[in-house]
């Protein structure tokens, strides 16, 4: 199937960080007044967003959180141990400031937007949310494609939407999260297909399945590939069949973002699985990803590793929603004021040489 013409926005490569800044970046680091290399991947962190953001005074301090939720209609297979009206009583609680992500995005003070791409129940009545209703969440693909090309090309409108309205408004970062549920099998079946894996070594508990609920999730997951994976003919494919239209979006934003140069802070697992599409549609989009966190679902060290990803920090977190990636941002944070806000030996009157040696 060719790429369908609402996508053509595809062919346009990701920006190139700027390599001059990160040197002149990894020079003042030389001259801050510590040992070199003292402050570790803090040092990395400034430098590489230096490089990113093409400034010598990097920063993370405006930052949009943006949380794409969606249904699955391979919910309908049990594969969850939440029933799939949680997606919209999630999307309510979101809109009440009572999620993790809410608690975050306040003490972050970090701009938050809620996207509805297509639920069971209906949330049009949440003013709060933005609403680009795809269909009642997407199809059973264990019998059938989730999503027609249509609706793959509007989900990816939707992350593009988001990512260019957050370099309008001059973001510094940006952090993708999801809500769905049954996502967690729709990533992992779309990993599966994306690097040629088996299900058995990229099933996870999703939202707290026991031993016998992730066998059946591997069923289940198995039945799907043995379907697709005979037909699948490139990466957007693979998403088409097996994505969600909150995976999609993400993969459309997590694109969007690296053609525009707009760091990207990715989350957790499902985040992760976006960005290995993303990076499988449109290569060298992940020179705009830093990695926040590795999860305690499964899959993700195995994804982590196909992305030759280094997350920054592992505190067993599963919860999704863009919460591990804010987690992470003050270190980010406390690296570019560091770098920024250290003073040079010279500027302190401190030799090089004595007692810092």
């Amino acid at each position: 199937m060719t790429q369908p013409a609402a996508l053509h926005w595809l062919s346009t490569p990701p920006a190139v960080p700027n390599q001059e800044m990160r040197q002149l970046a990894e020079q003042r680091q030389t001259q801050l007044t510590k040992p070199p290399g003292s402050l570790g991947r803090l040092e990395e962190l400034a430098i590489r967003l230096a490089a990113l953001q093409n400034t010598l005074q990097p920063g993370a301090d405006r930052v949009h959180i943006a949380i794409f939720a969606a249904d699955h209609g391979v919910a309908a297979e049990g594969v969850s141990a939440f029933p799939q009206s949680v997606t919209g009583e999630m999307i309510r609680n979101f809109t009440r400031g009572g999620a993790a992500i809410n608690v975050l995005a306040r003490a972050l003070n970090a701009s938050l937007e809620i996207i509805n791409l297509g639920t069971v129940h209906d949330t049009q009545a949440l003013a709060q949310v933005r609403h680009c209703h795809l269909g009642p969440g997407t199809a059973n693909f264990v019998h059938q494609p989730a999503m027609t090309w249509e609706q793959l090309s509007q989900a990816f409108q939707a992350g593009f939407e988001t990512t260019e309205h957050a370099h309008q408004t001059g973001q510094q970062l940006f952090i993708g999260g999801e809500m769905g549920i049954g996502n967690t099998t729709s990533a992992t079946t779309l990993a599966c297909l994306l690097l040629n894996e088996q299900p058995e070594r990229l099933t996870g508990r999703g939202t707290g399945l026991d031993e016998q609920g992730i066998a059946h999730k591997i069923t289940i997951i198995a039945r799907t590939l043995s379907l697709h994976r005979p037909q699948t003919d490139s990466p957007l494919d693979a998403l088409r069949r097996v994505g969600g239209f909150e995976i999609a979006a993400l993969t459309g934003a997590y694109i969007h973002g690296a053609q525009l140069g707009l760091p990207l802070l990715i989350d957790g697992f499902i985040s992760t699985v976006a960005a290995l599409a993303a990076e499988h549609v449109v290569p060298g989009c992940k020179n705009w990803f830093i990695f926040s966190h590795q999860s305690s679902e499964l899959g993700h060290a195995l994804v982590l590793k196909a992305l030759n990803a280094d997350p920054l920090i592992d505190l067993q977190m599963r919860l999704g929603e863009g919460s591990g990636a804010a987690v992470t941002l003050n270190l980010l944070r406390m690296a570019c004021k560091l770098h920024n806000e250290m003073a040079t030996f010279s500027e302190a009157q401190v030799s090089q040489q004595s007692e810092l040696s």
